[in-house]
């Protein structure tokens, strides 16, 4: 196992970002160890989402991320955080494109140097589901 930290600046995409940094370095398969920091556009995705519906929340206000977990691979990332807004309301929800770094957010991926998450179809949920793979 290795781990790879690093820092997003103001205006950057988190999602994107994150996704980047797997490419760049040829991820296999990880997770998401620490993710905290501020959000200025937090975008989710909410639960009970299905293949044909799938209920996006978008908010345009200052959020602190109070928490995120989730697998990164080359393959596709699935990533959960948790935001709470400056009353302390806690939303949370499904990473999607479009969340945008207000100051600072610092991430650590944990690498999993043995092993391969594949992304695969799936009838029964109609998304593409975590298959792992150990060399």
């Amino acid at each position: 196992m290795r781990h790879i930290s690093f820092r997003l600046k103001p205006g950057e995409l988190l999602k994107e970002s994150i996704e980047r940094v797997v490419a760049e370095n040829g991820i296999l398969a990880g997770c998401v160890l620490s993710l905290v920091g501020s959000l200025d556009v937090t975008v989710l995705r909410m639960a009970d989402a299905t293949a044909g519906n799938q209920p996006v929340k978008k908010w345009h206000e200052p959020m602190e991320i109070v928490s995120g977990t989730g697998t990164v691979s080359t393959n596709g990332c699935h990533i959960h955080v948790s935001v709470a807004d400056k009353n302390g309301v806690v939303h949370g929800g499904h990473l999607k494109d479009g969340c945008v770094v207000k100051f600072t957010v610092e991430a650590s991926l944990l690498i999993f140097e043995d092993t391969q998450f594949i992304r695969e179809f799936d009838a029964e949920t109609g998304f593409s589901e975590l298959r792992v793979s150990q060399d």
